[in-house]
């Protein structure tokens, strides 16, 4: 792990912690862990007048919307989806400064506006967290790299349907796309990038 600066207008991204993806199993952490240290994140860099994103997949209930092309594994498409389901958790929700992303994919760029709600604010760097962490997290954070931006990822701060998938994004990916740090980590360094409040 290797966090060495925050730029003066980082953002942090908060990826799908809405009601359909906190509630399943995750590895090494729960939902509820995971929108925990995010909480912390978020209070933060609000406390520092910084930009929160927090972006939500949601489909159309026919799926007409959904990602097409075949893959080996089904994917969620159209049908009944319980009831809040691509409504964000209540413990990050309620802050009107927040921007809020919808996507229909796996990362928060293609198809969204992100990426203009970021450079129109001056953001130069992005602080990741959110489920699940090779694949939505993933995707986010290469489409960030890719679009120039510095990514910083809170490894404790997301989590994955399974370790291995989460271990693999986390030791081999993620250090070629930006770096990572604890949440401890990120607030520490933003405190430092700021001053003490």
């Amino acid at each position: 792990m290797a966090l060495t600066t925050l730029d003066p207008r980082t953002a942090l991204v908060v990826i799908d912690l809405q009601g359909g993806v906190v509630g399943i199993p995750t590895q090494p952490y729960s939902g509820p862990e995971v929108v925990a240290r995010t909480v912390e994140l978020a209070d933060a860099f609000r406390a520092f007048d910084l930009p929160v994103v927090l972006v939500r997949v949601s489909l159309a209930e026919d799926g007409a919307d959904a990602v097409p092309g075949r893959t080996e594994q089904q994917r969620a498409g159209g049908g009944a989806r319980p009831e809040g389901w691509d409504v964000i958790v209540d413990d990050l929700a309620g802050h009107p400064a927040d921007i809020r992303i919808t996507k229909r994919n796996w990362g928060a760029f293609h198809g969204t506006d992100l990426d203009v709600q970021l450079r129109r604010r001056g953001v130069t760097q992005i602080v990741l967290t959110g489920i699940a962490t090779s694949i939505g997290v993933e995707s986010t954070a290469r489409a960030a790299h890719e679009h120039g931006y510095h990514v910083t990822l809170a490894t404790d701060a997301m989590s994955d349907l399974d370790t291995v998938a989460h271990t693999h994004s986390i030791e081999r990916i993620f250090p070629r796309l930006g770096e990572t740090g604890t949440s401890a980590e990120v607030l520490e360094l933003l405190a430092k990038t700021h001053g003490e409040s």
